[in-house]
């Protein structure tokens, strides 16, 4: 299972990178082209939703089924840490999922607002040079 924890690492890095290039001031001979390459990779980066929901899945069935201590003396220490060391696994899965959404979000959000004020921008130079 740890294959998909480091896909879906290096899915929220690209997308952070992504979204930080392009809300970065004065760089709008890179943005251009950074725009047509993120239009194109946001429809593969919306796998990241599915696989989320599957991962989120996984954690809950993990939660479910760990083993449960009655009593201080039913566990022993090592099932005690080995369970608080899942919990805390979890607890970090499941910040990366919540990051890997965001970022998804993020970057699809600030895409179309680039692309919005790229094209108005269009549009006033349009107006300015037919007066």
């Amino acid at each position: 299972m740890a294959l998909e924890w480091v896909v879906l690492g290096y899915a929220a890095a690209a997308e952070a990178v992504m979204v930080i290039l392009l809300t970065l001031p004065g760089a709008y001979a890179v943005r251009k082209g950074l725009i047509s390459v993120t239009r194109n990779l946001l429809k593969p980066f919306l796998s990241v939703v599915p696989f989320c929901v599957f991962l989120l899945l996984d954690i809950y069935w993990k939660y479910e089924t760990r083993p449960r201590c009655k009593s201080a003396e039913s566990c022993t220490p090592t099932e005690l840490m080995r369970h608080q060391k899942s919990v805390m696994k979890s607890q970090r899965n499941a910040l990366l999922i919540a990051a890997a959404l965001m970022f998804y979000w993020l970057l699809y959000s600030v895409t179309r607002l680039v692309t919005r004020v790229e094209m108005l921008n269009q549009r006033v130079e349009k107006l300015q040079n037919q007066e």
